[in-house]
């Protein structure tokens, strides 16, 4: 046995004085995150500059230390923007690789940074910081589908589309509706994001480890430096919840969840059966084997990630369910499931944006498939009504009309007044201006209607939200 003065064998990490050998070679593999969470670097520095003032103004760090820290975070920041910074596996992760470059470059200063704090609080804050950007990020992602979506539908107020249920034709709408009701689900998914970042946007700097730091702190300083709306209240908490992220990729599945219907429907608009739309051939790849194929992948490939994104939300649920207070290694598995989702989101809104502005629209195919399921039977049904019909005796009595119109292959409009007649006596000749499509649009006319009128209210409050 080694005499307890004995020189130990050194480790990267910052604990190798109590450890009597080094750390495998496998397990500094498995155990590194730098892979992955050197993407936080630039957020590690904001973090660590703001506890560097703070230190200094609660006269912990020297003057001449924090001049010291700042001009080598400089220096580090310029390395990691231009590609120069060497990332070292053995130093584990993104937090102590700066730490010993900024130590190679300032000395002793540079070990004096970690003073009141532990990296359990420090990487706590950098994930924020950074979710916090990527949230404004997203934002700016869905406003900008928001307005492609304003955009297309202001140029298809009157176009006209059958409306489904079940998949099955119901009523006419408009197109500029369907587009709409996107635009609200997006406003929504904006309003979530919006709400996650006030909870993401607090500051678990100075928890330290998991209780707190003896030293005399001013951790609102801090908050107020990095822009935090306030500081965590508990350092066990603090350090080791991930609720945040998780209610980010419960937001962000959500998000995903629209753009995938949205997707399906484009799909199936596409398909020749419906030809309602064509997408733009920069969307669309062809087939290795057929000719005459344009498959519309980017919408595919979009309802495809929104299980990628599901899968990650699953992830972080799971990763926390078992973990004690505080906090545990597990925890780094919090990254990649998020990192990812941000990146899947960002991309698929901007591509999604760009996709929406390229649609071509076949009003006429539209229109024609409206006369294959007698989509303004429920307007007749109401015209019967407005003569004192009871409406399930209206309904009854529209259900053996369209038996009829079908039997004789035709639509509703198509029946001439005398056999319309012979379901209800006081159906007048008036009822044709009820039966065309226009008619049927035209009388939905109030706040989230489908009337035209009602449409163009609904996008001009839509641009003023924007």
């Amino acid at each position: 046995m080694q005499p307890e003065n004995a020189p130990r064998p050194t480790s990267a990490g910052g604990w190798s004085g109590r450890f009597d050998e080094p750390v495998s070679e496998l397990v500094k593999r498995y155990t590194a995150s730098v892979d992955f969470d050197r993407r936080l670097a630039e957020y590690d520095i904001q973090g660590s500059l703001a506890h560097a003032r703070m230190l200094n103004a609660c006269a912990i760090l020297p003057a001449e230390d924090l001049a010291a820290i700042e001009r080598g975070m400089a220096q580090i920041l310029g390395e990691v923007r231009g590609g120069a910074f060497v990332w070292r596996l053995e130093l584990e992760d993104v937090h102590l690789n700066i730490e010993r470059r900024l130590t190679e470059l300032v000395g002793d200063a540079g070990k004096r940074l970690h003073t009141g704090r532990s990296r359990n609080d420090q990487v706590a804050t950098d994930v924020r910081l950074w979710l916090r950007a990527a949230i404004d990020q997203i934002d700016i992602g869905l406003r900008a589908l928001q307005s492609a979506l304003v955009d297309l539908a202001d140029a298809h107020v009157d176009t006209a589309m059958p409306g489904f249920t079940h998949l099955q034709v119901a009523q006419p709408v408009s197109f500029a509706h369907h587009l709409l009701a996107y635009f609200e689900m997006l406003a929504r998914d904006r309003e979530r994001f919006v709400d996650c970042r006030r909870r993401v946007n607090r500051l678990p700097l100075g928890a330290a480890a998991l209780a707190g730091t003896s030293f005399p702190i001013d951790r609102a300083r801090v908050a107020r430096d990095l822009g935090f709306d306030a500081v965590s209240a508990n350092s066990l908490d603090a350090v080791s919840d991930r609720d945040f992220a998780i209610e980010f990729c419960a937001a962000a599945a959500l998000t995903m969840t629209h753009l995938s219907r949205f997707s399906e429907e484009l799909i199936l608009w596409m398909n020749p059966r419906f030809s309602f739309i064509d997408l733009a051939d920069r969307f669309c790849t062809g087939s290795s084997i057929m000719p005459q194929k344009k498959n519309p992948d980017v919408p595919e490939l979009v309802r495809g990630k929104v299980g990628r994104v599901n899968g990650h939300l699953v992830a972080l649920l799971t990763l926390m369910k078992g973990q004690p207070l505080a906090y545990n290694k597990d925890n780094q598995e919090d990254k990649e499931p998020l990192f990812d989702t941000v990146d899947t989101v960002l991309m698929t809104l901007t591509i999604y944006a760009d996709m929406v502005g390229g649609i071509r629209v076949n009003a006429r195919a539209m229109r024609e498939a409206l006369k294959q399921g007698f989509a303004t039977a429920t307007d007749l049904a109401d015209y019967l009504v407005r003569q004192g019909v009871p409406f399930r005796d209206a309904h009854e009595a529209v259900a053996r009309a369209v038996r009829h119109a079908e039997q004789a292959g035709c639509d509703l409009p198509d029946l001439p007044l005398a056999d319309l007649q012979r379901f209800s006596p006081l159906i007048r000749d008036d009822v044709y201006a009820v039966l065309t499509i226009e008619g049927s649009m035209a009388s939905r006319n109030h706040v989230g209607g489908t009337a035209p009128s009602a449409v163009r209210a609904a996008l001009i409050e839509a641009r003023a939200r924007l």
